[in-house]
């Protein structure tokens, strides 16, 4: 039987779409929120970002919006708005990422939301957030990643400035998002009151600067590229092997020492250029060399696992498939399954209220009827 959740009985009105908002309300979902996802009669537009799709829905979709109920609303309509304000009545959580000022044009301005339903936590994820220089203008995560100067920080040294792999800016801001709603949720308990809790991706793509933001805020230097290194600590980067790349990330003088006696040359940690981190940081073009040419007879697998239980720190640089199917992925359950349905698990784990999967992510308007009942006719639009 799937576990109740620690956020059982809590409601979410979800009216986001892409990846910050559905992230955040996936994540309340997972454990124990009734979550109702809202769309246009069109669906999210992620619906569409494939291949690969299943049943000619998205993979990108299906990823980010399990346990939720979908239903779908034309708020271009003014029946569909007052179903969804019938929908907030009891509800405790909103959540939004339209471009500010949507819900104003719609008569759902802040002021009036708080004016009705004065419990209401109510998130508004945007790209920039409603005022200032930028506010109000749309914000995608890659566009994100370059004004923070997040790409600035990524790539090789002698490379261009290259967005992170993952949508990091969408991701920190869905995990923000939900943080703030649940601070939102514990003071209501003490006020009684809900409020705004306002995300914007700019302020996550900045918060995520560190250590370089604080590099840069002491120095006074422009930080540089420097690939998979760190540009505080070393080594921690990349190395060759005789197999796989693997990734050494030593991040004291005693892990250094154990990672030179295993590898048979104890002597180098004692060479003055690497006597300590500081040595290592301003030696580590001598360094690097050094290391690969103790490391190129090594097997990575062979050579990861014997470090890392001598208290090293590393691991061999695997890709999706490697890193799925892996023994540890599997025992801490991050890859769960259910019908058709496959994806990641979940990170935030509970003794007693573990999260679970009680729904697949929802067919386009899957649950209107369910959720609207008689209002489900008159909400819908009169082209869907």
């Amino acid at each position: 039987m799937a576990s109740e959740g620690a956020l059982a009985g809590l409601k979410v009105v979800d009216l986001t779409r892409i990846l910050s908002g559905p992230y955040c309300t996936q994540l309340l979902g997972d454990h124990g929120a009734t979550v109702i996802k809202v769309e246009p009669p069109q669906g999210d537009e992620t619906r569409a970002w494939g291949p690969p799709f299943v049943e000619g829905t998205a993979s990108y979709y299906i990823g980010v919006n399990r346990n939720k109920q979908g239903i779908v609303l034309d708020l271009a309509q003014q029946a569909a708005r007052d179903a969804l304000l019938a929908l907030l009545e009891d509800a405790d959580v909103l959540v939004e990422n339209f471009k500010p000022g949507t819900l104003d044009k719609w008569g759902m301005a802040r002021t009036e939301l708080e004016r009705r339903f004065p419990r209401l936590v109510h998130c508004r994820i945007s790209g920039f957030g409603a005022d200032g220089p930028l506010g109000g203008l749309p914000g995608f995560d890659a566009a994100v990643q370059a004004v923070t100067g997040l790409m600035s920080i990524n790539g090789r040294p002698d490379g261009e400035a290259t967005r992170m792999g993952v949508p990091v800016v969408d991701l920190a801001a869905g995990l923000n998002a939900a943080i703030g709603i649940l601070m939102a949720l514990h003071e209501r308990s003490r006020s009684g009151r809900g409020q705004l809790v306002d995300i914007a991706l700019y302020d996550c793509g900045l918060s995520l600067l560190h250590p370089y933001a604080a590099n840069y805020f002491v120095s006074g230097k422009v930080p540089a590229r420097v690939g998979n290194a760190h540009p505080n600590i070393t080594p921690y980067d990349t190395f060759a092997t005789a197999t796989t790349p693997i990734f050494l990330a030593v991040g004291n003088d005693a892990q250094f020492r154990k990672l030179c006696a295993h590898l048979g040359k104890p002597a180098i940690a004692d060479d003055p250029r690497f006597i300590n981190n500081g040595e290592r940081n301003r030696n580590r073009a001598a360094l690097k060399p050094i290391l690969e040419d103790l490391l190129r007879t090594q097997d990575c697998i062979t050579l990861a696992d014997q470090l890392i239980r001598l208290g090293v720190p590393c691991g061999a640089v695997h890709d999706i498939a490697e890193a799925v199917a892996h023994p540890h992925t599997a025992h801490r359950q991050m890859v769960v399954e259910s019908g058709g349905y496959k994806g990641t698990g979940w990170p935030i784990k509970f003794d007693r209220t573990p999260a679970s999967l009680r729904l697949a992510p929802p067919r386009l308007g899957e649950h209107t009827e369910e959720v609207l009942g008689a209002r489900a006719t008159g909400a819908r639009s009169t082209d869907s």
